[in-house]
């Protein structure tokens, strides 16, 4: 419910109000967390006008006042969504759901925040929807169960689309929150699903979990399932994600090495490692973060990298170096310039994984985080146009080759409009969610281009390192802060312009960073120079 609307008759008996503030106590762009009848309320003044929203971020309940304001939108410090501070609306992601929104009031220089009684601990809004009509024939049939897929579903149904929605997923689970399972492996699967299955039902939105998808029929609007079954689409979305790159040595397929792909496997690799020794090949953003929630509960955690420190492409050797360190604090062992070239073991089970340097370590379980290759091997003789990395290839409005054949997600090679619409495949958890969004919209013939910038945050030890941009052939690192107090702000510059950030401890810069991006906004090398970066807010 929209807390705007104009009372109706009695609605003020059920409303609460409070005095919050005085009419001079806040400057245009700036905003300050309130309490009406203990709720928290996020008051913020933009353009000589007040309002009134929920203080909380719909995706994990950041605290809003912490974040960036730009205009009328405030960008959480955690992880970069974005509310309009008038509506309450989501306007970039991660998260699904808007903020309430509340009745604001100026009279003899107080301001006054009401609520209607009903929605006072209504900490989030579901945007309106429709639901289905049965006699309409249309079908839009979402390939892969991701963020891509639930998000173009939602959209399509907030925009009056009352035809058929069919989400196909060969997971076990419907849409759930997949960050979480190299972050918190022995999560509750209760806990991460994005929506309920109420919620989906009450809005028409089918979830065929456990069916995959073999091959695409554009001609007659058709798909195969594997298990031989036809589905007619009127348009399709192609979101099916990525797959972890198998290793390619001698024991591969030895009981014990394993891969990090569904919820499944995350609570596989937890159990399996319990009181055991780990090791993980790979030291980027995956094996990193499963080394940091295995370093209190397998009895020894080894990393193999090809580099000399982690992330070192990513985020530089001075990040990768301290983030070394803080996992080698917690009995992390790293072994880089390096790399596997054997896994032996006894009785089919790993023991033991070869270095190329000769180095045996003791292994119980060895788990990959090589990277990934994108999941679109069921489109061959669909004619739907892949790159050279087999990611499908879509246009600003998300749309492929073919007539209506869309696609979202870590699947798609798309142009980013902050590198001048240069063709990118990036696998972002809030990216595919816009993707969604967009591809939902250009459905609707409602043409929309996709204008986001990348957010991205990984965690370690219980610390988050936030990064946005596109930060691929940069240069030259500016660092403000000191990376070894663990406590910093990165800019990476190419072209004497800022490409992308990084961060730890220094909300809220690289949401600021990300709306001013996601703006069109140029940021200068000069400016990542100056001492005073009041212009960030931090």
């Amino acid at each position: 419910m929209n807390q705007c609307q104009e009372p109706v008759h009695g609605e003020e008996l059920e409303e609460v109000t409070g005095l919050v503030c005085q009419e001079a106590d806040l400057k245009d762009g700036q905003m300050k967390e309130v309490s009406v009848e203990n709720q928290k309320v996020l008051l913020v003044r933009t353009q000589g006008q007040y309002s009134a929203v929920g203080s909380q971020c719909s995706h994990y309940n950041a605290p809003l006042v912490k974040g960036a304001l730009i205009g009328d939108k405030v960008r959480c410090p955690f992880h970069g969504a974005c509310f309009n501070v008038r509506t309450g609306d989501i306007e970039e992601y991660p998260g699904l759901d808007c903020l309430p929104n509340y009745k604001v009031k100026v009279q003899d220089g107080n301001v006054y925040v009401s609520i209607n009684k009903k929605t006072l601990k209504m900490t989030r809004r579901v945007k309106e929807m429709c639901s289905v009509e049965p006699d309409i024939k249309h079908t839009v049939l979402l390939i892969g169960g991701g963020p891509a897929s639930l998000v173009c579903a939602e959209t399509l149904r907030q925009n009056c689309y009352q035809g058929r929605i069919i989400i196909v997923t060969k997971e076990t689970l419907p849409p759930f929150d997949k960050p979480k399972l190299s972050k918190a492996m022995n999560v509750d699967r209760s806990s991460i699903l994005l929506r309920t299955s109420d919620f989906l039902q009450q809005y028409g939105i089918e979830v065929w979990t456990q069916k995959e998808v073999v091959s695409v029929n554009p001609p007659e609007k058709t798909v195969k399932m594997s298990d031989g079954t036809l589905q007619h689409y009127d348009q399709l979305l192609i979101s099916t994600g990525c797959r972890a790159r198998q290793l390619d040595c001698p024991g591969k397929d030895l009981m014990g090495v394993k891969l990090l792909q569904s919820y499944e496997d995350s609570q596989e690799i937890h159990s399996s490692c319990l009181g055991r020794k780990a090791v993980i090949i790979g030291a980027s953003f995956i094996g990193m973060e499963v080394a940091s929630y295995l370093s209190d509960k397998a009895s020894s955690v080894a990393v193999v990298g090809t580099g000399s420190y982690p992330y070192e492409r990513s985020l530089g050797p001075q990040i990768g170096k301290m983030t070394m360190q803080m996992l080698e604090e917690h009995n992390v062992k790293f072994y880089m310039n390096d790399k596997v070239t054997e896994i032996r073991g006894e009785n089919g089970k790993v023991k033991e994984v070869v270095l190329k340097n000769g180095v045996a370590l003791e292994a119980d379980v060895v788990i990959a985080g090589i990277g990934v290759i994108p999941n679109s091997d069921f489109l061959a003789g669909s004619e739907v146009e892949v790159d050279s990395k087999k990611a499908v290839i879509v246009d600003k409005f998300m749309r492929t080759n073919i007539p209506d054949v869309f696609s979202a997600g870590d699947v798609t090679s798309f142009p980013l409009s902050i590198c001048g619409d240069q063709r990118v495949n990036i696998g972002h958890w809030q990216m595919s969610q816009a993707h969604g969004r967009i591809a939902a919209l250009n459905m609707l013939k409602k043409p929309t281009k996709i204008d986001s910038a990348p957010f991205f945050w990984t965690v370690l030890l219980g610390k988050s390192i936030r990064y946005t941009g596109y930060g691929e052939g940069y240069t030259e690192i500016i660092f403000k802060g000191k990376v070894e107090e663990r406590k910093f702000l990165a800019f990476y510059i190419k072209d004497e312009v800022v490409v992308a950030a990084a961060s730890l401890m220094f909300d809220p810069a690289v949401t600021h960073l990300a709306e001013l991006m996601a703006t069109g906004q140029r940021i200068t090398k000069a400016q990542a120079q100056a001492d005073d970066l009041s212009w960030l807010q931090v």
